[in-house]
């Protein structure tokens, strides 16, 4: 067998979904805030060009290695207007989920033995993915007091010769922080001067409101010798079992990349590559919609947690909020399991997310209605009797 795969954490959501099954009914409805899943499906029109596409022999066949030119056109521009700066098609590769694009691209970048720089706390499959092919994943510590921001120049005294790349997750999964654009820079610039890359993980930047510009790294020219930006189709056009992602980088780190995904893939499924073009050019009315439903869901949790001030709220946005339980005795998974058991809620603890992190848990509050969001409030009141009998044995 593999080692490194068996030293590999197991999948973290059916684990904690496991938990549900003590949960006997008492208060209500399962309320599921554990993953980072799309809550309303997307319009009919868009199910109807998915359908259409399904039903040609064209979306039988094999398509390149890279992805449909077509859908690798559209991305490119739709690209070009957000960052106000030229991208081609050819720097574009279509993945299989942006799972995929992070996995093709430390494949590229990184072998058994060397290291790469990751803020702590982290995407867990990033984790994993790094522990699978023996690649040493160096956290970069986050503090609450710095509202889970990361310092480029903490993550300078962590780079020496094994260090192949450093990743960011902006919007942040698990704590929803937004990197500003001066930050994402200073990163940049910091991997440009150390002959390192950047992988720059963009899976929830649709979610940014008011068309904001993550950042300007694209206008700069040396951007290729860089940046390697990921996406998720499957989040931002609400489609996450067609499984679509992509990255955007130099067609050297492209080539090379192509290798993998010839080994792993052959081609992303069809389908929804030959109807994403239509949603992209037709879509944005819905997408202003659901963002602005996000966004309310948001503040929706903030009013749910203000009774129970014990209930910290350290960091949100996006899809997230990072919350400090008020228990500072007993671990995350614990409070987790026990959240699920007794009041039917289901969030995932900050343990999940990398060291030094018990005394939280996330909740993906994106993926259900404000209606739902506002049963919280009598569930963390039924909880905080259920927990003193449950964490005094």
């Amino acid at each position: 067998m593999n080692l490194n795969l068996i030293d590999t954490a197991t999948p973290p959501i059916p684990e904690a979904t496991d938990w549900l099954s003590a949960y006997d009914g008492r208060v209500g409805p399962v309320l599921n805030l554990s993953q980072a899943v799309p809550g309303d499906p997307p319009p009919s029109a868009f199910l109807e060009q998915l359908a259409l596409a399904a039903g040609t022999s064209e979306a039988t066949q094999y398509g390149e290695i890279f992805g449909d030119d077509r859908l690798r056109t559209a991305y490119a521009t739709d690209c070009s207007r957000l960052f106000q700066a030229p991208l081609d098609f050819a720097e574009v590769a279509i993945t299989a989920g942006c799972n995929q694009a992070f996995f093709v691209s430390i494949m590229a970048l990184a072998a058994a033995g060397d290291a790469v720089i990751l803020p702590a706390p982290w995407y867990f499959n990033h984790k994993m993915t790094l522990d699978m092919l023996g690649i040493e994943a160096r956290p970069l510590p986050l503090q609450a007091e710095k509202s889970f921001l990361p310092d480029a120049a903490e993550a300078a005294k962590l780079i020496d010769n094994t260090v192949k790349a450093i990743v960011l997750v902006t919007p942040n999964n698990p704590t929803g922080a937004i990197y500003p654009p001066d930050l994402i820079e200073s990163f940049f610039n910091l991997a440009r001067d150390r002959g390192i890359k950047l992988i720059l993980d963009e899976t929830y930047r649709d979610f940014l409101f008011e068309d904001a510009v993550p950042h300007s790294l694209f206008k700069d020219p040396r951007w290729k010798d860089t940046l390697i930006s990921l996406y998720s189709f499957s989040k931002s056009y609400a489609i996450p079992g067609h499984r679509l992602g992509a990255v955007t980088a130099s067609s050297q780190v492209l080539s090379e990349i192509g290798k993998i995904l010839d080994c792993i893939q052959i081609c992303p499924a069809r389908a929804a590559q030959i109807s994403l073009p239509w949603a992209m050019a037709n879509l944005g009315e819905w997408r202003a919609e659901i963002n602005a439903q996000i966004a309310d869901r948001g503040e929706a949790f903030r009013e749910a947690l203000a009774p129970h001030s014990t209930w910290q709220i350290e960091q949100i946005g996006a899809y997230f909020a990072y919350v400090r339980h008020p228990f500072p005795d007993i671990s995350g998974v614990r409070v987790a399991e026990r959240l699920a058991g007794s009041c039917g809620v289901l969030a995932l603890p900050g343990s999940y997310f990398g060291p030094g992190q018990d005394q939280y848990l996330r909740f993906a509050f994106a993926n259900v209605g404000r209606r739902t969001i506002e049963q919280l409030p009598c569930r963390f009141a039924a909880f905080a009797d259920a927990a003193l009998d449950a964490f005094a044995e």
